[in-house]
């Protein structure tokens, strides 16, 4: 083991067996940790809540809680599986004060979580130029994913609830930026909802991404969603004076958008296309113009695709 450098000790493999650790792999996020400068970025931003004759620092505790979940806790507790290995993790605050930093950055709400995201999108700015070529904006252009996901609860759970599939949990508001077809994309952001949590509330995808400032505006960015994010305040908001960010969004195909469809000529039709180039079998795309647009971003654009069933579909027949 070396001393320590930054809020993590450095560890050194040797092969003579005098010094065996437990939670050698979670090195490897330990580095990450360090080289990417989030230690130190998260440590500035939590400063404020930092007391004078404070051992811990609020960074390095808030960073060890990442990585006992990482490691497969889910509880503030396992934080106890890092203590156990001061060698690898440094020194780590007990249960209490653990706890108790937990209860002060909660009773700040907005402000701690504002403090937060600006470290994590600092370090973001740092990291994507190292990536080079693997970077998310290495053609000059970040989509970002914006998607809800129902996390069922098997017992009653702070903010817990009927979910709109008929469950009971969590719907969480994720963002993902897209790091092509040959990734797996990096999240940015994500927002704990409770389980009845809207699925098109504006407001909660106007919070989620956490981007670097650079990205925050311009046609550069791509903020891509499904019908969820096809509300007036959502699209208002991203086509904003100023903002100008790029957007494609699912819509849902009311009454009014169906009668359109059923009017379009057969020869306004034109064969979809797959990403790959490839003409996707049975299906069909147009266009929709007229005052299907009224009271929408001026320059937006409503794309519809009709499509032959997939064999076993089990379609009602109000379906559209």
């Amino acid at each position: 083991m070396k001393h320590s450098i930054g809020s993590y000790p450095r560890v050194r493999v040797q092969d003579d067996g005098r010094q065996v650790v437990s939670q050698a792999g979670s090195v490897l996020l330990v580095e990450t940790v360090r080289k990417a400068g989030l230690d130190q970025a998260i440590s500035t931003a939590l400063a404020a809540w930092h007391k004078p004759r404070a051992v811990h620092d609020p960074g390095k505790i808030l960073l060890d809680l990442a990585l006992a979940v990482a490691l497969g806790g889910d509880c503030l507790a396992d934080i106890g599986m890092l203590r156990a290995e001061p060698a690898v993790f440094g020194p780590v605050a007990s249960d209490p004060t653990v706890s108790r930093l937990i209860d002060a950055l909660a009773a700040s709400g907005e402000k701690a979580l504002e403090a937060i995201r600006s470290a994590r999108s600092e370090v973001r700015s740092r990291v994507w130029p190292l990536a080079g070529e693997n970077a998310p904006d290495a053609d000059g252009q970040v989509t970002v994913d914006l998607d809800g996901v129902l996390v069922v609860a098997h017992s009653d759970k702070q903010d817990a609830a009927a979910t709109w599939k008929k469950t009971y949990g969590h719907h969480p508001l994720t963002a993902f930026v897209d790091h092509g077809p040959g990734g797996t994309g990096e999240p940015v952001g994500a927002l704990l909802r409770p389980g009845n949590a809207g699925s098109s509330t504006a407001a909660d995808h106007i919070t989620t991404a956490q981007l670097p400032k650079k990205y925050r505006r311009g046609r550069q960015t791509l903020i891509r969603t499904d019908s969820a994010g096809g509300t007036h305040d959502f699209v208002s908001w991203l086509a904003m004076r100023g903002r100008w960010l790029s957007y494609p969004v699912g819509m849902t195909v009311t009454e009014q958008v169906h009668e359109h469809v059923l009017k379009v000529p057969a020869s306004a039709w034109t064969a979809a296309v797959e990403t790959s180039g490839e003409v996707r079998d049975g299906a069909w795309v147009a266009e929709l113009i007229g005052k299907l647009l009224d009271h929408w971003p001026k320059g937006m654009r409503l794309i519809v695709r009709k499509e032959r069933p997939h064999p076993g579909a089990q379609l009602r027949i109000t379906d559209a």
